[in-house]
């Protein structure tokens, strides 16, 4: 009977961990549907081309006979999309390689950015808010640069959403600065720790003498 009870505890327990395995693989592999996303990022950067393509065009044709303010709001605008298009590829980047997979075909590319494969989900947001505040930067001084046009309650607004981009900015530096503390702080324990233990060993010390020695040796 004891040996029926061990093989019946033994099948439910290989039963369960094939459960267990099963479920694991379904999780990992759902990472593969935020793909299509990235996908989709890249396509939404084709329609952006076209419309730097788009503006260049018309900034160039009307370069002759337009003054030097138009000129600069025509070159702030393709700036503007040039910094969402740099926007658009850090995301994909570095979304997909922190949440999807590693972009192996990049590792022995001349041309791989330097940030690629160092950029965390911390970095990420650091980065994002960074490339969203340079752009609502961008659209104020175009507002600025042609005062007959504004608005003065859009503009307050705008003012407004700038002001919480960089005040988000900064939370999100503040909070990385605390957690990048704490981890070197649990690190800094760890090997005091592991320093212990081997001082311990070292000497043939019992365990946990070594912690209840005086650091200053008296």
């Amino acid at each position: 009977m004891a040996i029926s009870l061990d093989e019946g505890t033994e099948s439910k327990r290989s039963g369960r961990e094939r459960a267990e395995s099963l479920i694991e693989v379904i999780l990992f592999g759902g990472r593969w549907l935020l793909a299509p996303l990235y996908l989709g990022l890249i396509a939404g950067l084709l329609v952006l081309v076209l419309k730097f393509a788009e503006a260049l065009w018309h900034m160039l044709a009307e370069a002759p006979g337009s003054s030097l303010q138009e000129t600069t709001l025509g070159i702030l605008e393709i700036l503007d999309i040039a910094l969402l298009g740099n926007l658009i590829i850090i995301v994909v980047f570095s979304g997909y390689e922190n949440f999807v997979s590693k972009i192996n075909v990049a590792k022995s590319s001349v041309d791989r950015p330097t940030w690629m494969g160092k950029v965390d989900f911390s970095g990420l947001k650091i980065k994002l808010i960074g490339s969203l505040v340079a752009i609502s930067v961008i659209e104020l001084l175009k507002d600025f640069l042609s005062p007959e046009t504004i608005d003065p309650e859009q503009e307050m607004w705008l003012i407004i959403i700038h002001l919480t981009f960089v005040v988000s900015g900064v939370l999100f530096a503040v909070t990385d600065y605390i957690a990048d503390k704490r981890a070197s702080i649990d690190i800094a324990a760890q090997r005091a720790e592991l320093e212990l233990r081997i001082l311990e060993r070292d000497k043939g010390f019992a365990a946990g003498t070594a912690s209840e020695m005086n650091p200053m040796g008296e």
